[in-house]
């Protein structure tokens, strides 16, 4: 006869049997999910270093791939763009300044020569009613030193001429005479006097200069 509680164990026991099977594949699931992502992280892993290092070894061979003689040309041309520029800069100062000398740089000389204008208005009122031509004179003799005072100031200087030996570079031979009373090339007479400004001859002193009288 069959045991009637027998049938009922097995059927217990094979639903028992089948919950763990289900929640042993169901952990085996879980835990081959969590081994498959950590591979999946390692692999994202190994290929982000491999393109990290292809990255610098590509980066080391385009550095090594520069040639040298390009990278010194480089060089030589910004040095020499940066010089245009600063020469550039410098031309137009130099133009502004000589621009700025050419329209002021006279200013101060005109304001002393004003000053000469002033005392020949002076003399010329002083000798309107004059008739003693030693008072003319007078006044004539310190207008012209008034002048050359001014002159002197501003740099103008005469170029010493007569009885000095004759030098081309401040004097121009326009005449030449023979005698015996002054030694050859011997300036004999000042036909115009010449002037200078500091060592810069402003117009040469022409002159009559001595020559052998054989």
């Amino acid at each position: 006869m069959k045991n009637p509680f027998k049938g009922g164990n097995d059927s217990i026991n094979d639903g028992v049997n089948d919950k763990t099977l289900q929640e042993s594949e169901t952990l085996l699931d879980k835990d081959n999910e969590g081994v498959q992502e950590e591979v999946k992280a390692d692999e994202e892993k190994l290929a982000a270093e491999n393109s990290e290092a292809e990255a610098e070894e590509k980066t080391e061979e385009a550095a090594s791939d520069v040639n040298p003689f390009e990278e010194k040309y480089n060089q030589l041309n910004n040095q020499y763009i940066r010089l245009a520029a600063d020469f550039d800069n410098y031309r137009k100062r130099q133009e502004q300044e000589r621009e700025a000398l050419l329209k002021y740089g006279a200013e101060n000389t005109i304001k002393k020569f004003i000053e000469v204008l002033d005392n020949f208005d002076r003399g010329l009122k002083a000798i309107e009613t004059v008739e003693d031509c030693d008072k003319v004179k007078e006044c004539y003799n310190l207008a012209y030193k008034n002048f050359t005072d001014v002159m002197k100031k501003v740099g103008v200087e005469p170029i010493d001429a007569e009885g000095q030996i004759f030098d081309p570079n401040f004097h121009e031979a326009v005449m030449q005479t023979p005698t015996a009373d002054k030694p050859e090339h011997t300036i004999i007479a000042e036909l115009q006097k010449g002037y200078k400004l500091g060592d810069k001859v402003l117009r040469p002193s022409l002159v009559n200069v001595a020559t052998s009288a054989e």
